[in-house]
């Protein structure tokens, strides 16, 4: 049999040889690697980087390290500094997004949703940031005596504004200063309920207030005669990723009983769902 012959009967056997990797596939597969290793290298102490800095931590040229930033800045992965350095972009929560889906948090989170709904016969609801914007990912509403159980969203895939809901005060608190400055400053302040924050430098004094005690709440300015509490969860590397509140009509209990009643076991649910997702307060 020829070698043309010989070749052919191997590409209909079950061993035929794998394809071979084009080198344009591997120019690909490496400007890919390359980029996300660039994203890795920015760290909370290390906000900002310059191309020779990051073209030395990755050792490569430095307009290769400039390249790639670029594309990156384009893609909206990287946002470029007055100092001419570069720094995370918002897009990368999206990515975060992705990666709430692959890790199941609404898995984790669930029963223990379910167990602060049973304790405190209220509304329980856990919610991720999406830009200027609370995504629910999960909500649980406990059996309603009276209108003590309050439903303050559509329920999961429901979106809140952030700057004026417990979840969403808990989440911005804990963004690094820049995002958090860049998401206030894409929001317009409306004013949505009779006590609704509706300047800057109130909501970051709150904001500053809600990172210092890790509990933020919303006495009625989401809106009218509806008040609510929230508290972070954490990852296995301590970020927030994540907040759960319980909410309440205002006719059943007001804000101060509600902390008073509420904030343990609130705390605590968040601290099981945290410990599922990796994290251990030894750690810090």
């Amino acid at each position: 049999m020829t070698r043309d012959g010989e070749g052919r009967g191997e590409e209909n056997s079950d061993h035929a040889r794998p394809a071979r990797t084009s080198p344009e596939e591997v120019r690909y597969s490496r400007v890919l690697q390359r980029g996300l290793a660039m994203l890795g290298c920015f760290t909370p102490e290390r906000p900002e980087l310059g191309a020779s800095e990051l073209a030395h931590m990755l050792g490569i040229g430095r307009s290769t390290a400039h390249r790639l930033a670029k594309a990156l800045v384009e893609l909206g992965y990287l946002q470029r500094t007055a100092a001419r350095k570069y720094r995370l972009s918002l897009g990368v929560l999206d990515l975060g997004m992705a990666a709430f889906s692959a890790i199941g948090l609404r898995e984790h989170a669930h029963p223990h949703l379910q167990e602060l709904a049973r304790r405190s016969d209220l509304t329980v609801a856990l919610g991720v940031l999406d830009g200027p914007e609370v995504l629910v990912v999960d909500e649980v509403r406990a059996k309603p005596k009276g209108r003590k159980g309050l439903l303050q969203a559509g329920g999961p895939g429901s979106y809140l504004p952030a700057y004026c809901t417990s979840l969403g005060k808990v989440l911005l608190a804990h963004l690094p200063s820049d995002w958090q400055a860049e998401l206030i400053s894409e929001m317009q302040l409306l004013k949505l309920g009779p006590k609704t924050i509706s300047s800057v430098p109130e909501l970051r004094a709150e904001l500053d207030d809600v990172r210092a005690h890790a509990l933020g709440s919303d006495d009625e300015e989401l809106e009218t005669g509806t008040c609510a509490i929230a508290a972070p969860v954490r990852d296995q590397s301590g970020e927030v990723v994540a907040a759960v509140s319980v909410a309440a009509h205002q006719s059943a209990v007001g804000l101060d009983e509600l902390v008073k009643r509420n904030v343990g076991a609130l705390t605590d649910a968040a601290q099981r769902i945290s410990e599922r997702l990796g994290w251990s307060d030894a750690a810090i």
